[in-house]
C-alpha cells in the first residue's frame, strides 16, 4: 500500500471517532493575581551545648500541702483562775529579805516561793532546824539535778535541799514534804547569777521551838510568843526602810490587833533599839511593847514606826505599813 492511500485511511478514521463522542468545553482561566513571596517562619534555637558546672546538682525541695491555721483558742476561765491564783501565791527574792546571800521567805501555807538557778553551780534549800524530810519531787528529773544533804546534829540538825540545773532555759517545780509542812519551789535557771541559797522564817509557828535531849533531835512546845493569833489574818504589808544595822528588822507583820517586830537571832545577844510610833502630828512617841524571844509585840496598830540605837549618831530604821484590812484578807486566801 502506498503511501498516499495510508493517508487517506487515517483521516477517515479520526473523523469516525470524533463523530462518536460529544465536545469538550475549554477549562475556565482563573483571574490573574500580583506575586507575593512567601512569608519565612524562622526555626527555634537550637539546645545550648554549654558545659555543665561542676559540683551536685540540687533538686528543688518539693512543695509541702498547704496547711490551714488553727484559730487562736483563748484559754478556758478555769485555766485563767489557775494562772491568777498562781501569781498571786507566788513570792519572787526581795532585796530587804536576804541576810547576807541567803534569801529568807516569811512562811505562809499555799505560798509558792522562787528560786533562781545556773548551770554549774548549785543552789542550797534550807529546812528549818530540827524538821525531819519526807520526801522530795520534782516536775523535771532528767534535767535536773536535785539531792539533799545535812548539817549540824542534835537539836541544830538541818535539812539542805541541792539543787542543780544541766542547761539555761529551764524551769520546773519542787515539792519538799516534811513532818511538819509543805514547800512548794519554783525552779528557774538562767546563764544569769544564781541565788546561793532560800531559807524561811516561820512567823506563824511560834508554839514550836527545837532543842536537844540525852543526844537526840527532839522537838517541843514552847511558851507562845502571843495568845490567840489568828494565822489565816497575819498581814505582812509593812516595809523595813532606814539604816542596816546588825539588829535590823526581818520583817513586821500584824494580826489586825497587834504588831510583830521579827529581829535576827543576833539581837539577844546585843543590845536592843526602843521603839516608837509616830503620832497623828507626825511626832514620835515612845509605845508600850513587850518582847518575846527575837521578836517585838505591840498590842496596837500604827501607820509608821521607828528604832533608834546610839548617841550622837544614831542608827535608825523605819517600819512602814503598807497594807490594809483588804490586802490582809487577799493574802489570807492566797497564802
Amino acid at each position: 500500500m502506498n503511501t498516499p492511500v495510508l493517508a487517506t485511511l487515517a483521516g477517515a478514521l479520526a473523523l469516525a471517532a470524533c463523530a462518536g463522542h460529544a465536545a469538550v468545553p475549554p477549562a475556565p482561566r482563573l483571574p490573574e493575581r500580583p506575586f507575593a513571596p512567601a512569608a519565612l517562619v524562622p526555626e527555634p534555637p537550637a539546645p545550648s551545648l554549654a558545659p555543665r558546672p561542676a559540683g551536685p546538682i540540687i533538686a528543688p525541695a518539693p512543695r509541702t500541702p498547704h496547711r490551714r491555721l488553727r484559730a487562736h483558742r483563748p484559754a478556758s476561765p478555769a485555766a485563767a483562775r489557775v494562772a491568777a491564783a498562781n501569781r498571786a501565791a507566788l513570792r519572787e527574792p526581795s532585796r530587804d529579805d536576804y541576810s547576807g546571800a541567803v534569801q529568807i521567805y516569811p512562811w505562809m501555807e499555799g505560798s509558792l516561793y522562787r528560786l533562781y538557778t545556773a548551770p554549774e553551780q548549785v543552789s542550797d534549800i534550807a529546812l528549818q532546824p530540827g524538821e525531819a524530810l519526807v520526801s522530795v519531787a520534782a516536775g523535771d528529773t532528767v534535767r535536773w539535778v536535785i539531792g539533799d544533804t545535812t548539817s549540824g546534829a542534835g537539836g541544830s540538825r538541818r535539812v539542805h535541799i541541792l539543787v542543780k540545773p544541766s542547761a539555761s532555759g529551764l524551769r520546773t517545780n519542787l515539792l519538799i514534804a516534811t513532818d511538819r509542812r509543805v514547800y512548794h519551789v519554783q525552779l528557774e535557771s538562767s546563764s544569769g547569777g544564781a541565788m546561793v541559797s532560800i531559807a524561811w522564817s516561820y512567823p506563824d509557828d511560834a508554839l514550836l521551838a527545837v532543842r536537844g535531849g540525852g543526844g537526840a533531835a527532839e522537838a517541843v512546845e514552847a511558851a507562845p510568843i502571843a495568845e490567840g493569833i489568828a494565822v489565816e489574818r497575819l498581814n505582812f504589808g509593812y516595809a523595813i526602810e532606814g539604816d542596816r544595822p546588825s539588829w535590823r528588822p526581818v520583817r513586821a507583820f500584824d494580826d489586825g490587833r497587834q504588831v510583830f517586830v521579827e529581829f535576827p537571832a543576833s539581837l539577844a545577844t546585843g543590845e536592843a533599839p526602843p521603839l516608837f510610833v509616830r503620832g497623828e502630828g507626825g511626832a514620835a512617841e515612845l509605845v508600850n511593847y513587850r518582847v518575846r524571844g527575837r521578836y517585838y509585840v505591840v498590842d496596837r496598830l500604827f501607820g509608821a514606826a521607828e528604832l533608834r540605837l546610839g548617841g550622837d549618831k544614831q542608827q535608825v530604821v523605819r517600819i512602814v505599813k503598807t497594807g490594809g484590812t483588804e490586802t490582809r484578807r487577799r493574802k489570807g486566801r492566797s497564802s
